[in-house]
């Protein structure tokens, strides 16, 4: 099972350099991926409930500019607040400039608040990014003018940098609808289970879904230190048994999460 973590919620006060400093120290102890957040417009301060302040694409480009292999995805982006063709140009050219260490997490959002401000369809948000993934894979794959979709479509035009391979789209949820999405379009499907049973019944149901493509389960857990590390390393292990290929691990503030990432990559490491 790859050991993956979530970058600490970054506040306006945290040094930038912070980041650099825990991406590197996660590439140095083995985990596989690094994730970020994403809120364009939230409602309330940056924190908790919405994540980092740093838009996660950009903060992608730069830190792959200072690591070597590890690689960076968003967990999730908020797919119906961005304009998809400006997205695809966004993802394909960091994917490119990265060696292809970029990973595409998408979800649909919760915040009405923030629909509201940037003026997006939340009624329709799930319709909306099951089109945005719909016209991503056109565009990824090397589809060409014309393209007709429900929502976007173009009679020319010419995408470019294609991806080499292709962009890998993680799924993020654990409703039926992300399932269902995560099983037409995704390479990935990210859970946030109540617990290694609940994960069971999802991966299965993903594995209905799914009709024979090969969809990753994997799974996001919070672990800021209270409990002994022991004990989340069983639960790593509970959760791998159920059908867990990815665990990516979100540590709590940034002072500390080093000590916390080093602490479970010893602790679940030969098990």
């Amino acid at each position: 099972m790859e050991l993956q973590v979530v970058l600490p919620d970054e506040s306006p006060t945290m040094p930038a350099r912070t980041l650099v400093e825990l991406a590197r120290a996660a590439e140095d102890l083995g985990y596989t991926t690094a994730w970020l957040p994403d809120h364009v417009l939230p409602p309330g301060e940056y924190g908790r409930t919405f994540g980092g302040v740093y838009e996660p694409l950009v903060t992608i480009g730069h830190l792959t500019a200072v690591t070597e292999h590890l690689r960076f995805g968003t967990s999730v982006l908020v797919a119906p607040l961005r304009d998809p063709f400006v997205l695809a140009k966004q993802v394909a050219t960091l994917h490119q400039l990265s060696g292809g260490r970029v990973i595409l997490g998408v979800g649909v959002g919760w915040s009405v608040p923030e629909f509201a401000a940037v003026g997006a369809d939340y009624q329709h948000r799930g319709a909306v990014t099951d089109d945005t993934l719909a016209l991503l894979r056109h565009l990824f794959s090397g589809g060409a003018a014309p393209y007709e979709g429900r929502r976007f479509s173009f009679e020319q035009g010419v995408f470019a940098p294609v991806p080499e391979g292709s962009v890998p789209i993680m799924v993020g949820g654990n409703s039926d609808a992300a399932l269902r999405r995560a099983a037409r379009y995704g390479d990935v499907w990210q859970g946030i289970p109540a617990d290694a049973g609940a994960f069971a019944e999802r991966v299965g149901a993903l594995a209905g879904l799914a009709s024979g493509r090969d969809v990753v389960p994997a799974l996001r857990i919070g672990w800021g230190g209270s409990t002994p590390v022991e004990q989340v390393a069983d639960a790593a292990l509970a959760y791998r048994e159920a059908g867990a290929a990815q665990l990516a691990v979100h540590f709590g503030d940034h002072e500390g999460t080093a000590e916390r990432m080093t602490a479970l990559a010893n602790a679940v490491a030969g098990r």
